[in-house]
């Protein structure tokens, strides 16, 4: 009704051209307009103002001859001053800019190795939104964001980096775990030696105090049993040893069997080879 009318509507975020006899008369702001059609206006198209995204991928070959297919996404929008050239000018506006993106991809990536390529590819995004935003400027276009979305090797390059990643990984997890055994063995040895240096110190802090303890008991009984010679305190206290070490013998569940002589007259023959072995040897030294 509105068209028969002469009048038509423009939606926000777009603008309409307005023709003349075929030729271009102005550029319809978003609203309400008239058009008379009996003096020949008539609406010849609409654009849009808003932000647009086309996704391009390009396949091309590194400097060291490994095939990528590079994923750019470019985020354009008409410019509302040039929309007369952005109507007009390019017939088929994301098939032109596919094209600039081949072009500045391809001439980019070539001079790069696969490595360099993922760490430098904000640097190519750049270069690509630079060479797109010259050449679109003069279409009516302009470049908001280009971005490089993805890289993707060969399939086959692709398995062989994560093997590579793998092996080093696990060549890094063996030298840390051999050097956490080289730490656990010195720990270790320093663990060992530091208790038998302590199991060391006991033993001979025991043995000085068992030769107190004798010593004392042999003055202790000579004083308080005159006429008795250290010989004879000796014998005594081997005999009191004696009798102790086959209580604790019997006194045992898990001690194995011992056969030693038990009669009262073989006291004194161990305690003559104890005598006998000690100043053995003292002579000896």
């Amino acid at each position: 009704m509105g068209q028969a009318l002469g009048c038509i509507q423009v939606d926000q975020s777009n603008v309409a051209i307005k023709e003349t006899f075929g030729k271009f008369d102005e550029v319809l702001e978003p609203g309400c307009h008239c058009l008379p059609w009996c003096l020949g206006s008539q609406v010849a198209g609409h654009l849009s103002l808003r932000v647009q995204q086309l996704d391009v991928r390009c396949e091309t070959k590194t400097k060291d001859n490994v095939f990528v297919t590079v994923v750019a996404s470019i985020q354009y929008r008409a410019k509302p001053e040039s929309a007369q050239d952005a109507f007009y000018k390019l017939s088929n506006t994301r098939n032109q800019i596919q094209a600039y993106v081949f072009d500045v991809i391809r001439a980019s990536v070539p001079k790069l190795d696969l490595d360099s390529t993922f760490e430098q590819k904000n640097d190519i995004a750049k270069t690509v939104e630079n060479e797109l935003e010259k050449a679109m400027s003069h279409y009516g276009y302009e470049i908001v964001q280009t971005l490089i979305v993805d890289i993707e090797p060969d399939v086959h390059v692709k398995r062989a980096m994560n093997e590579i990643n793998a092996a080093s990984r696990m060549r890094e997890a063996a030298s840390e775990k051999a050097e956490a055994e080289k730490i656990l063995q010195i720990k270790r040895a320093e663990g060992e030696a530091e208790s038998k240096y302590l199991s060391g110190m006991g033993i001979a802090r025991q043995r000085q105090a068992i030769v107190d303890g004798l010593r004392n008991s042999v003055l202790a009984f000579s004083e308080s049993v005159p006429g008795t010679s250290s010989k004879d305190v000796m014998d005594m206290v081997l005999v009191t040893q004696y009798f102790d070490t086959l209580k604790e013998i019997g006194a045992s569940s898990k001690s194995n069997s011992v056969f030693i002589p038990h009669g009262p007259g073989a006291v004194r023959d161990i305690a003559t080879q104890i005598r006998d072995g000690l100043l053995q040897g003292n002579a000896a030294e």
